[in-house]
């Protein structure tokens, strides 16, 4: 690989013209195809052959499709909504509503039953002939414009429901974590065309990706945020795969190289441990596709794509620019420094260094034994948004169930009889507040209803409830069918398929990556400590999610946040024993190869390290829920994997083990391919 990469490399570098300007027709092609192959996102969560799902489908075959939102009016000072006045206001309100486009029907709150008993908060159900999916911006406008009428005469008016969930959205303080990381590669390489470059090509990386995914919009169903995922990892791994690429080119210039010789050395090298590295990304979010969620599968395939598209621009755009910059990129001045001082502490402190990381990531782990998880909702939306307000105000006004509404489906040839008998039993469960009555399609065959649990929808007491409803089955139905579901009971299996196919996915992708690692550095120690010291990351990360965001987290947050980290770990991972590997086959003793290898990428590694944090931090401000978790997750990760666990723990643990670091038993060796990374 490493003469195919330097071949590579080289003659991008040579023909940086026509480098460039594939890229420039690369670019146009995907803003073309953007502008006119789109589509709408989706964000509604399936999960086909659950039983929530197949009964919602039932529902929609039987009765037809509708979304709702919920128009939430509170009263103001001493007053209720039951007086004359404020009674007007909501019917007012009420009648601009039903006038609103596309909307099918509007619930009056006095006569559906739907104001508080202290009177003082009221719903109305707003309900459209179409999926979530299909309500626009201007028809989200249309509503509150509506609503409001009732504000104006001295009302508090809030939305919640599936309609308006589309409305949240953040964007822009990615900026700031790119000045932070212009800082940091400034500092880094004290020139301002060196620090300028690997935030270029993350930016056309991050460019050429979100146009794939906007294409992609238009035949597949890609959640909103799919794009902000995919900028927070594009311009991350962009920065970072740019950086080992410049600062290996940098020092192939102060060893004598010419620069064409330079940027092929750069790539066959560094360019390897890049393609390696990114691999192992890759796979950790493709490999999404298997836990059998299309949305969780869409975003991992996207990311994917993202991550790639960094490591070819990497491989090709990068080498052009070096020869587009000439001698405004100068030779590494010197290396070492005081990276390989601390690498020489820790080798010389090898064991309280590693009583003291795993000390250390103990305690920042402790909490993550309190993890919970379920989807998120109005209840997890930003506390100043309109559904949150809500939503509380529902809680506050009817009880906390009111938000989180079941629904039971009943099928066969007595469906009204089985139905009747199925409410009665279900009306008188433990957590249940109220059963409404069956409601009958027009050949009488499927019947369903309504359970408001006296929970939330996201307490554990609601999934248990759906769980006794479906135990409660066998005696309730007869020769019909029951199913539960409603958007609570469908978050319900979402989360159990989610945390069941958690340590299956963790498997397939420690599993292979140690299989790559094994490949790469021809060793079967380090994969062992890299898969360990990733287990130790992901802990802390989740630990310190615990401690600092409200509980519970989102469902979809663990298996993704283990994804992302995973690859990102195992790019510090092979960046810095890729290097020592290099000192090995050279004949440094073994501390020495420790010391000089991390101590010549320390400097880079945490560099990268400190872009990656100040990247992923940027998007904690988000207002989508699953990106600022994440952000969070991402950020304190990095920080703990490369910090600790691989400027750290990793040399200690080299240094203890000496040359048995690099045994492979023979016949393995025999049977691997000499893929290794060697040296040129």
């Amino acid at each position: 690989m490493e003469s195919v990469l330097y071949r590579l490399g080289r003659a991008c570098f040579r023909r940086r013209r026509l480098t460039l300007a594939v890229w420039a027709l690369v670019l146009a092609a995907l803003g073309v195809g953007a502008a006119t192959l789109s589509g709408p996102t989706d964000d509604a969560v399936s999960l086909p052959g659950t039983e929530s799902w197949r009964a919602l489908e039932v529902v929609e075959a039987e009765f037809g499709v509708d979304s709702s939102a919920r128009v939430v009016f509170t009263a103001s000072g001493d007053s209720v909504l039951t007086g004359p006045d404020q009674r007007s206001a909501v019917r007012a309100a009420v009648a601009a509503l039903r006038n609103a486009p596309r909307v099918a029907a509007v619930s009056d709150p006095y006569e559906a039953g739907t104001v508080a008993p202290d009177g003082r908060t009221a719903y109305a159900t707003v309900t459209y002939p179409v999926h979530a999916t299909d309500i626009g911006a201007a028809d989200r406008d249309a509503l509150r414009d509506a609503g409001n009428t009732a504000r104006r005469a001295g009302l508090g008016v809030e939305y919640a429901g599936e309609v308006t969930e589309a409305e949240e959205a953040s964007g822009g303080t990615e900026l700031l974590g790119l000045a932070v990381a212009a800082v940091i590669l400034l500092v880094t390489f004290r020139s301002v065309v060196a620090a300028g470059l690997p935030l270029l090509t993350a930016i056309v990386g991050v460019t050429a990706g979100t146009l794939g995914i906007t294409i992609a919009t238009g035949f597949l169903d890609l959640p909103s945020n799919t794009a902000a995922l995919a900028t927070m990892l594009g311009l991350a791994v962009g920065i970072d795969y740019a950086l080992f690429l410049l600062s290996r080119y940098r020092h192939e210039l102060a060893a004598g190289r010419d620069r064409d010789d330079a940027a092929g050395r750069a790539v066959g090298s560094a360019g390897t441990a890049v393609v390696f590295a990114g691999l192992t990304v890759v796979v950790a979010l493709a490999a999404l596709a298997v836990v059998g969620i299309p949305l969780l599968a869409a975003m991992g395939v996207a990311a994917a794509g993202t991550v790639a598209v960094a490591v070819v621009l990497s491989l090709t755009l990068l080498p052009a620019l070096f020869g587009v910059a000439g001698r405004r990129i100068g030779p590494r001045a010197g290396a070492g420094g005081r990276g390989e001082r601390w690498t020489r502490s820790v080798v010389g402190h090898r064991i309280v260094a590693s009583v003291l990381c795993v000390v250390v990531v103990g305690l920042l782990a402790a909490p993550a034994l309190d993890l919970r998880t379920a989807l998120s909702d109005d209840g997890t939306a930003p506390a100043d948004s309109t559904q949150r307000k809500a939503y509380d105000q529902l809680a506050a006004g009817f009880g906390a169930g009111v938000n989180g509404p079941l629904l039971v489906v009943v099928r066969g040839a007595d469906a009204p009889a089985v139905s009747a008998r199925a409410q009665r039993v279900v009306a008188g469960l433990d957590g249940v507040v109220v059963a409404t009555p069956p409601t009958v399609n027009r050949t009488g065959d499927t019947a369903m209803f309504t359970v408001l649990p006296a929970t939330g929808p996201t307490s554990e007491a609601t999934r248990e409830l759906v769980h006794t409803i479906r135990a409660e089955r066998a005696r309730l139905t007869g020769g019909a069918t029951l199913a539960v579901t409603g958007r609570t009971a469908v978050d319900v299996d979402v989360s159990e398929k989610l945390n069941r196919a958690l340590w299956p996915y963790l498997a397939i992708v420690l599993g292979l990556a140690f299989v790559l690692l094994t490949v790469m550095l021809r060793s079967v120690l380090i994969p062992v400590k890299a898969v360990l010291g990733f287990l130790m990351s992901v802990a802390a990360s989740f630990g310190v999610l615990v401690l600092v965001l409200p509980s519970p987290l989102d469902s979809f947050l663990p298996i993704f946040l283990v994804g992302v980290l995973f690859g990102l770990a195992m790019d510090y991972e092979v960046f810095l024993v890729t290097r020592v590997r290099e000192e090995h086959l050279r004949g440094a003793p073994p501390d020495d190869a420790v010391v000089v290898g991390t101590g010549y990428s320390a400097r880079v590694v945490t560099a990268a390290a400190l872009i990656m944090i100040s990247i992923f931090a940027s998007f904690i401000p988000s207002g989508d829920g699953i990106i600022r978790s994440l952000g969070v997750g991402l950020a304190v990760g990095v920080a703990v994997d490369a910090l600790l666990v691989r400027m750290t723990l990793g040399p200690a643990v080299l240094s203890l083990f000496g040359r048995a670091v690099w045994w492979l038993p023979p016949w393995l060796a025999r049977f691997l391919p000499n893929g290794g990374v060697r040296h040129l």
